[in-house]
């Protein structure tokens, strides 16, 4: 019999962990990363190390990512530039430069609190303690768990607390990012006794199963999950599965291996959550390459549970890398068999599909324009003129989020042609939707 062994994590990130250089990129990257020193030290830094240069480009995708910061901070460490002097001075410039832009904007304080956030994962642990650091890009056994995660609620927002709102969060990072406070890795037993517990005193009696794709660490995962079911005022219990990512540009070939290999485990979850909780819904939302093995895995359980389809009841896919054809032959008929509702969040301009549309020949079905997939039974809509990459924006952006429609979607279960900002569009293999810049909502 396995060792019964329990972990409690709990994250005190301090930002003088961080050195002086890491610490300035970072503010500056969430301020927006403009500014004369910005682009100083930045381009003394360009070209001294690769891995110092991807770890940057990782930073600015998502500035809020306690795991990216670690990698820059490792990285300038590698290359032996931490502790040069006038890299040091520059970032001091900075840090400087960003204060001074902060304290002439008007400071909102907007609503936060912890959720409680499920989490099963095939990454192998680390032993570090941290739990940013907690699981690594290494395969692994499956583990269990539950994270907190400190969120910021969106602004003009009245409607009650989410049914995982632990407690009231004073403490904010200053930019809006959620933040991965605390995370306790369950036995499986237990797991799903306390996972079918929190469904079952949920009102909605709903769960969210997220996915994440491309690119993207453990914490990335927990942390984009909490701000994801903020952002959509779930009624239910969010879940995130994460696979074992490199979490890094690099990355891209190996992820696609072990996005494959992952399939069966997720499957068998998927099976698991459905069998093992009297949960009446499951929403499922894939994102990138994470939409591959979800939609696999929904349609592998279609057809061999089919008795548990119908409590499958939406399955979204946004910028979804999966090659379109093999999508529209054998994906497409298979997830729409049991009349489930899917929808196909397309466009060429999210960041993760880019890197696909770089490296592999063949078009993706998450892609826009001439190769935009329409099938039968697939609501697909062209998202390109929103943000599709489930990271939460900077207070101040112009763009708005697919998450807006999403949660019309799942709170209102409306059809397409019933949710503010969408119209129809009708071509020779069918109609699909896009979005009307003056009625997004």
């Amino acid at each position: 019999m396995r060792a019964v062994v329990r972990y409690v994590l709990t994250a005190a990130p301090e930002p003088d962990r961080m050195d002086v250089i890491t610490t300035a990129l970072t503010a500056a990257i969430a301020d927006a990363g403009t500014g004369a020193a910005y682009t100083m030290l930045k381009s003394r830094l360009t070209g001294k190390s690769p891995r110092v240069d991807e770890a940057i480009s990782d930073l600015e995708q998502d500035p809020g990512s306690l795991s990216r910061q670690f990698a820059v901070s490792d990285a300038l460490a590698a290359a032996g530039l931490a502790g040069d002097r006038y890299l040091r001075a520059a970032a001091r410039n900075l840090v400087e430069e960003v204060d001074r832009r902060r304290t002439l904007r008007p400071v909102t304080d907007l609503p936060g609190g912890v959720l409680q956030v499920f989490f099963t994962t095939d990454r192998q642990p680390t032993g570090d303690r941290h739990p940013a650091r907690q699981f690594g890009a290494a395969r692994g056994e499956i583990s269990y768990g539950t994270c907190e995660v400190a969120i910021r609620r969106s602004a003009g927002s009245e409607e009650p607390a989410l049914p995982t709102l632990l407690r009231p969060q004073s403490r904010h990072d200053p930019d809006g990012h959620a933040v991965l406070l605390r995370s306790d890795i369950e036995l499986q037993a237990a797991y799903f006794s306390k996972l079918a517990d929190t469904i079952a005193h949920c009102p909605a009696n709903s769960a969210l199963l997220f996915v994440h794709g491309f690119r993207v660490s453990f914490e990335d995962a927990a942390r984009r999950t909490a701000q994801i079911a903020s952002d959509l005022r779930f009624a239910g219990v969010p879940i995130f599965y994460s696979w074992p990512s490199q979490g890094r540009l690099s990355g891209y070939a190996v992820d696609e291996t072990n996005v494959e290999w992952t399939l069966p485990r997720l499957t068998s979850f998927l099976i698991g959550l459905l069998e093992r909780t009297q949960v009446a819904h499951v929403y499922l939302l894939g994102h990138g390459m994470g939409s591959r093995a979800l939609a696999r895995a929904v349609a592998d359980v279609t057809a061999a549970r089919p008795d548990l389809a119908p409590r499958m009841r939406e399955l979204i896919l946004a910028a979804p890398d999966v090659e379109a054809e093999a999508f529209r032959r054998d994906i497409a008929p298979a997830l729409t068999a049991a009349g489930g509702r899917v929808t196909l969040y397309a466009s060429s301009g999210d960041d993760a599909l880019q890197v696909a549309q770089r490296t592999r020949p063949y078009p993706r079905a998450g892609d826009s324009g001439d190769a935009l997939v329409v099938a039968p039974g697939v609501q697909t809509i062209d998202a390109s003129i929103v943000d599709t990459s489930l990271i939460r924006a900077a207070p101040d952006t112009a763009q708005r989020s697919a998450l807006a429609d999403m949660r019309l979607l799942i709170s209102r279960h409306l059809p397409p042609s019933q949710r503010a900002g969408l119209q129809a569009v009708d071509i020779p293999a069918g109609r699909y939707w896009t979005f009307n810049e003056q009625e997004i909502p």
